[in-house]
């Protein structure tokens, strides 16, 4: 009974995390703040940056923890680990080049309300 016990406060632990983290990313989408909006890092605001690595840092996480990656050996870990950390980061990149193409073709015809 001990060891479901312990399951059940891991759980919880990593529940409140991700939650800590999730209520983290809608204040700063709420409030954000103009030192972390209006600046440019690497072609976006850094707010940006701090929402793709809090959304990544989630789903590290849940994979992790959820799906018993940490029971896993480390060849497995790293053949599903590795492309999808690649693959985010191109997908990254191309929504980045992407937006900030649309941004500059469409900037003439909308007014960007910020």
């Amino acid at each position: 009974m001990a060891h479901a016990e312990s399951h059940k406060a891991f759980i919880w632990k990593v529940f409140g995390i991700l939650s800590l983290i999730t209520a983290v990313e809608v204040i700063l989408g709420i409030v954000k703040p103009d030192a972390l909006y209006l600046g440019q890092i690497l072609g976006t605001s850094p707010l940006n940056w701090i929402f793709i690595i809090l959304t990544l840092m989630k789903a590290y996480a849940i994979t992790w923890y959820f799906m018993h990656m940490a029971d896993e050996k480390a060849s497995f870990r790293r053949a599903v680990v590795w492309p999808t950390v690649f693959l985010i980061i191109y997908l990254v990149t191309l929504l980045l080049i992407e937006g900030s193409y649309l941004h500059d073709v469409l900037s003439p015809l909308v007014k960007w309300d910020y």
